[in-house]
């Protein structure tokens, strides 16, 4: 089919405008009947397939026919009058016909006989790296005409003289004699069958798709997928210009999110869930972006790709100022994303305690966060248009909703249990009744070792709207300051409690819900203010002391650091016993100025879940603690340094051990200055006596002298009391900026 065509073969072919050059063959495709070949132009390798028949009339030499062996010649007579000449014995094999030029150029079939002819045996006969050499050699009258037409090229426009048909030379021919029996067919017949079959137009018209005409197709197909896709990349580029403004330094970061976005696979909660039954539960919420961080366009850089994971894109810069995302996954028990609702969230995480301490037992449910990022929004209930706060739905009313609708519950009405309420703030270390006028409280521990609230209200309550009234109440007497991410930011923990109580006042369970106050707060232990740096201490001791506590509550045995803070001694009994049970939810801000605290809200939080033992061996050998204690425990705090390294090192172990013994001395003047007080108006009253005495005209003078010398040294020696005091307390002020100073040089 090939004759002696092969691969790396050089061949001539004819361009569409009618050019012909050299090229190399690239492939045989013998299922098309063609020639995939391939040239250099222009800087740069092309190709194209070419059909056998076309190729064939551009290079007839390397097609040429089949030759019998030499053999006595016998003529024979044709219809048309021509001799045909046969060397040799009658051919095995039917040479193959090949179609000529002018059977395309004229339309005019070819002398039958110039196709037989074969000069050379096949044995002698050139290859095709000689026959251009022998061609030069040989008489015109010995080469075929379609040989001498080959190197032609196609007329050209220019040159209309290139555009006279082809002639053909007569050849001698001769034929051999046949075969007993068998049959030679008619050479006129099978030349014109042959020329039917064979030419270029015909071909050409066939409905046949070449390899290279389906890869033209895929390219082009490929070609406007590419665009398509490249026109909504565009499309995509200009939305996330306009979302993150005009020169934006952050754009890059957020393209980068949402090519992240585009790869994974989403599975959000839905309220259809079944809900896991865990002593500690932690729980994490992110809330959409609001008004001011849109304004500053600000983007989102926190994904919940599912109900238990929350990934967080931290932006980074490389050396080289190259930008990167930094991709941190964390896995809670529950993640809600900014579509979920304060009910979805209360079905999941405070409601199941409900039961709880219907059942006799304690429950807490806290809610942790930056400034900013849903806390009294969750807890407290949704905002409206003008500010206000419609507590209806939030955690507390939620709860208070369910607690009277089990106290109707058949179960649970025998219990004949009474609900009571209360409201309290701890700040810096003390605590304030929120529905008392502020009226700062007391924090003893009895020999049983059981902690009170001196003088905590409890008002009792019939309905979810006495509960309302009370949390409005305690809400407008809450303790609040200005921070960068809040006009109101929350300087205090509050804590409102669910407390049961049969007939006899005896407690049968307590359900405490708790706003802490802002974690960003806790970092402010370097201000030049020492009453920000109280709160900042105080808050960051308390919020390590609670995970401590937490931990602790999932590990059978362990010990319990609840003198550690203020927070933690009045929950104690909320962290001991069996039937205990603690909700955290961390509440996240979405944005990316927002994304250092995000990350310390979620570390803690995934430390809080951590539940490992390693911590045994160092609670082993902490010395138990005598009852009576109101102060921090030091063991206690040496607990928090050595769990909570570097956070807790020993610079902040001394100024918060400095900062605690402040606060001992302050309680303990404040003290020597209440019974001073006293004392002197005793003081008062008694001088008041022994001036009467002077009004008689026969008074002793002596007895006078007498007492009132006793009443001055009296009074003499607790002025002395007051005043070491107050000494003691101005010295831990100086221990005080000393280890707050060298904290400050640590940084």
């Amino acid at each position: 089919m090939f004759g002696i065509l092969e691969v790396n073969c050089s061949v001539d072919i004819q361009r569409s405008d009618g050019r012909i050059h050299p090229a190399v063959v690239h492939k045989l495709n013998p299922d098309y009947n063609s020639v995939a070949v391939e040239w250099f132009e222009n800087g740069e390798i092309k190709g194209k397939e070419i059909d056998l028949r076309v190729l064939a009339e551009l290079n007839p030499h390397l097609f040429p026919p089949e030759q019998p062996a030499s053999a006595p010649t016998v003529s024979a007579k044709q219809p048309n009058g021509h001799a045909f000449k046969h060397p040799g014995p009658p051919p095995q094999k039917q040479s193959r016909v090949v179609p000529t030029p002018s059977t395309v150029t004229t339309g005019h079939p070819p002398p039958p006989h110039h196709q037989l002819i074969d000069p050379q045996p096949a044995s002698t006969r050139p290859t095709t790296s000689t026959r251009r050499d022998t061609r030069k050699s040989l008489g015109a009258g010995a080469i075929p005409a379609s040989v001498t037409n080959s190197n032609k090229r196609a007329p050209s426009p220019n040159n209309p003289s290139l555009q006279v048909p082809p002639t053909y030379k007569k050849a001698p021919t001769t034929t051999a004699p046949p075969p007993a029996g068998k049959r030679i067919p008619s050479p006129n017949n099978e030349f014109h069958n042959q020329d039917s079959t064979f030419t270029a137009s015909e071909a050409s018209k066939k409905d046949r798709r070449s390899n290279v005409v389906s890869e033209v197709e895929r390219l082009k197909k490929n070609r406007e997928e590419r665009r398509a896709k490249q026109a909504e990349a565009l499309i995509q580029k200009q939305q996330l210009i306009e979302e993150a403004g005009p020169n934006n330094p952050n754009f890059d970061f957020l393209r980068m999110i949402r090519e992240f976005r585009s790869t994974l696979e989403y599975q959000l909660l839905t309220e259809n869930e079944p809900i896991k039954d865990h002593q500690i539960s932690v729980c994490v919420r992110k809330r959409p972006l609001n008004v001011r961080e849109n304004k500053k366009k600000d983007f989102d850089v926190i994904t919940v790709p599912d109900k238990e994971t929350l990934l967080m894109h931290e932006p980074k810069l490389k050396v080289d100022l190259t930008k990167y995302l930094e991709n941190q996954t964390f896995r809670f028990d529950y993640v809600f994303d900014e579509s979920s609702t304060n009910d979805m969230v209360y079905r999941y995480t405070a409601k199941p305690l409900i039961k709880t301490i219907f059942e006799g037992g304690m429950a807490t449910c806290f809610a942790y966060g930056q400034t900013g990022s849903g806390k009294t929004h969750t807890m407290g209930g949704d905002f409206t248009t003008k500010g206000q706060q419609d507590s209806s739905r939030g955690v507390y009313m939620l709860s208070a909703q369910d607690v009277f609708r089990y106290t109707k519950q058949p179960a649970y009405q025998r219990l004949n249990v009474n609900v009571n309420c209360s409201f309290f703030e701890i700040y810096s270390g003390k605590v304030f009744d929120l529905l008392n006028d502020k009226l700062k409280l007391r924090v003893l521990e009895d020999g049983k070792q059981n902690v009170n609230v001196v003088n905590l209200k409890e008002v009792h309550v019939k309905s979810p709207e006495d509960v309302a009234r009370l949390i409005n109440h305690g809400s407008t007497a809450r303790t609040s300051g200005t921070t960068s991410a809040n006009n109101h930011s929350s300087r205090s923990h509050a804590v409102f409690q669910f407390i049961l109580r049969g007939v006899s006042g005896k407690l049968h369970g307590k359900f405490s819900l708790i706003d802490l106050a802002g974690n960003e707060r806790g970092k402010d232990t370097q201000s030049s203010d020492r009453q920000t740096r109280f709160e900042g201490a105080e808050i960051n001791k308390s919020l390590l002391a609670l995970k401590e506590c937490i931990r602790a509550l999932g590990r059978a045995g362990a010990h319990l650091p609840f003198r550690a803070s203020k927070l933690t001694q009045v929950l104690r009994d909320s962290f001991i016993g069996s039937n205990a049970k603690t909700c955290m939810i961390a509440m996240v801000s979405p944005g990316m100025n927002s994304c250092e605290h995000s990350l310390n809200t979620l570390r803690y939080a995934d430390r809080v879940k951590e539940l490992g033992t390693s911590d045994d061996a160092i609670s082993a050998h902490l010395e138990p603690q005598s009852p009576g204690h109101d102060v921090l425990s030091t063991s206690d705090l040496h607990l928090l340094r050595d769990q909570n390294d570097p956070d807790f090192d020993d610079d902040m172990y001394n100024f918060q051990e400095a900062v605690e013994e402040f606060q001992l001395i302050e309680e303990e003047l404040i003290e020597a200055h209440r019974r001073d007080h006293d004392a002197n108006q005793q003081f008062a009253t008694h001088s008041n006596q022994l001036l009467a005495l002077t009004n008689n005209v026969d008074y002793d003078t002596e007895k006078y002298s007498q007492k009132l010398d006793q009443l001055i040294n009296n009074r003499l020696k607790e002025l002395e009391l007051l005043k070491q005091k107050n000494d003691a307390l101005r010295l831990k002020l100086n221990q005080e900026e000393e280890a707050s100073h060298k904290l400050s040089l640590r940084k």
